[in-house]
């Protein structure tokens, strides 16, 4: 936030910034989650695409990516390391973004390169929107993800100063998100491999019977 906003990091922890500075904060927070959104529709989009011309191989490419989710499950939890998903690409950029639209690259950047956070949830649910029926179905997918993602950042940047004392809190407790969250990818990925991944849309449009009317 300290970078596409161009204000110093020091201030956030002094809590020494002015309200047009939080607005700054915020506005360009909402750029740089845009930026990847973007990048993230498009995939979910293109995901389904495949899966639908792939529509032959589906059973056996679920079965498959169910096994895949499994691994990426078992990596989050911490079972077992693969260390090519704990590296990450980063922009060395020399001077701050000017602006909204530089918030809105940086984003798109930060989309490709947040493999060790995202890569395994992000492999899933792509994985879940290539057995979509339709594109609409993958980019609702991977606009929830985005929304997931972007929602606690713009929170942040509307109220900055609460976010650091927040997230010092929730550090402590990272571990046991990581298992939870492990156990959810093992969950989908079994799903998958016995071809049971319907029985989670249709527990949603029960619960959630407006669903039903989405893709």
């Amino acid at each position: 936030m300290s970078f596409i906003s161009g204000i110093n990091v020091s201030k956030f922890k002094k809590q020494d910034t002015s309200a047009d500075q939080t607005r700054r904060v915020a506005i360009t927070s909402l750029f740089f989650v845009l930026g990847f959104s973007t990048v993230f529709v498009a995939l979910g989009a293109a995901a389904t695409m495949v899966g639908y011309y792939l529509q032959q191989y589906k059973r056996l490419l679920g079965m498959i990516g169910g096994v895949v989710i499994i691994v990426l499950g078992l990596h989050m939890m911490g079972v077992f390391r693969i260390k090519w998903l704990l590296g990450e690409m980063r922009a060395d950029v020399k001077q701050k973004p000017l602006g909204l639209l530089g918030a809105y690259v940086v984003g798109i950047a930060f989309a490709f390169g947040w493999t060790p956070c995202i890569g395994p949830i992000l492999a899933g649910i792509l994985l879940y929107a290539s057995q979509q029926e339709t594109v609409s179905q993958g980019v609702i997918l991977l606009s929830a993800y985005s929304a997931g993602l972007g929602i606690p950042f713009i929170a942040a940047g509307l109220a900055v100063n609460w976010f650091f004392a927040a997230s010092a809190r929730i550090k402590t407790h990272m571990h046991k998100v990581e298992i939870v969250s492990g156990v959810l990818l093992i969950g989908v990925g079994l799903l998958l491999v016995t071809d049971r991944l319907s029985a989670i849309a249709q527990w949603f449009t029960t619960m959630f019977p407006s669903l039903a009317m989405l893709g």
